[in-house]
């Protein structure tokens, strides 16, 4: 039986993750969680899942009313994501807060089922450096790094041409960059395919979300950034495929559903059964394909601007986005606003290389700082 922590326990992801857990009780047993501020469905969980240790994001007033050891904090998040008897970490804490606890449980040595993409976006280099250090394993949990990381077992690099992500393209695929300018956040937060938090579904608006797939991707399986692609396939039943060496083309295919990622990293190497409801291709019927209009939607091109300058670019380019969504989502500047302000930033930084944790988060917050004077001049 599998140990297994969930950090964000309380969002989309870790929902899904407890669904699955749910259903094969004989497979996993949670012996910690992490949450934010949804106090009510976490209580919920503690009664029916039972873990020994749970943290808060903020400190804990509510100890009594829990059936466990609560701890609160960064710190608390922390020592939930090194308890020494996990077999698994899931990192489904939205946004940069998730990467400090990642990188604590990776420098446990831990295996990650890893749904949070700013932890390898801010933090590439040296995220690599502690995997190589402490033998710590990653299994991605986004459905298109999850795409590829199946489609690549197996196979050496060099029969490997390139990754190609799929993207459904959002609420606005079609849409010209005119048209978006009167977008409202309830507009955006409409997507067509998947369920998701309010952060990452802006971002799947705009594009973004992709672009940080694509860093994500980089650094999870070594690819340049010429050799990674991205296509809108609206259907999103196509999660992602590899394209050889020879010209053929590897895909991996399901229902839009999260829990087939997230029991394959819980129970990898091997499968759970039934997780997904069965993918009949005959009722689906079509499968397109598009280029992505990055005229429209720019966020995509700044994050492979960002690759390819290196360093504490793409550090800069989440940090930026992180605030002007914020900004866009609280009424402070309209849709098209979150693209020029994250362009700025980027011009206004002078990237260096990531030497060590301390010049990451003095860079991070830097970058936070100059995007909030822009959203506040609107």
């Amino acid at each position: 039986m599998k140990k297994v922590v969930i950090l964000g326990s309380t969002g989309s992801i870790g929902r899904s993750a407890l669904d699955v857990i749910r259903r094969f009780p004989d497979r996993f047993r949670v012996i910690g969680l992490a949450a934010g501020g949804n106090m009510e469905l976490l209580r919920r969980q503690v009664e029916e899942f039972r873990p020994e240790l749970v943290a808060l994001r903020d400190e804990p007033q509510v100890a009594g009313d829990f059936p466990c050891r609560i701890v609160g904090g960064l710190q608390g998040i922390r020592e939930v994501a090194t308890l020494p008897e996990a077999d698994i970490v899931l990192s489904a804490i939205s946004g940069s807060a998730g990467l400090l606890p990642t990188l604590s449980a990776i420098d446990e040595g831990k295996t990650i089922g890893l749904a949070n993409k700013e932890t390898l976006v801010m933090a590439g280099p040296l995220v690599q450096k502690r995997l190589l250090e402490t033998g710590a394993r990653i299994i991605p949990v986004d459905s298109e790094h999850s795409a590829i990381y199946q489609c690549i077992i197996g196979h050496s690099r060099m029969e490997i041409r390139r990754i190609i992500l799929t993207a459904s393209g959002g609420p606005f695929f079609g849409e010209s960059l005119e048209s978006l300018e009167s977008v409202s956040p309830d507009d955006a937060l409409m997507h067509p395919t998947w369920s998701m938090g309010r952060k990452i579904t802006v971002d799947s608006a705009t594009l973004m979300n992709k672009g940080l797939e694509v860093i994500e991707a980089h650094y999870l399986f070594g690819f340049a950034p010429d050799e990674i692609d991205v296509v809108i396939h609206p259907q999103s039943i196509i999660h992602s495929l590899v394209e050889f060496s020879d010209g053929t083309l590897l895909a991996q295919l399901s229902r839009p559903d999260m829990k087939g990622p997230i029991a394959y990293a819980l129970s990898w190497p091997e499968r759970l059964p039934g997780v997904v409801e069965e993918c009949r291709l005959t009722e689906i019927g079509e499968l397109s394909f598009h280029r992505p209009d990055t005229d429209a939607f720019p966020c995509l091109r700044l994050a492979y601007d960002a690759l390819r300058a290196g360093g504490t670019a793409p550090l800069v380019l989440n940090a930026a986005n992180e605030v002007a969504v914020d900004g866009f989502l609280k009424g402070l500047i309209p849709f098209t606003s979150i693209p020029v302000i994250i362009e700025k930033v980027l011009q206004q930084t002078e990237f260096t290389e990531i030497a060590d944790l301390d010049l990451l988060l003095e860079v991070d917050s830097g970058a936070r700082r100059r995007a909030e004077e822009l959203v506040i001049k609107g």
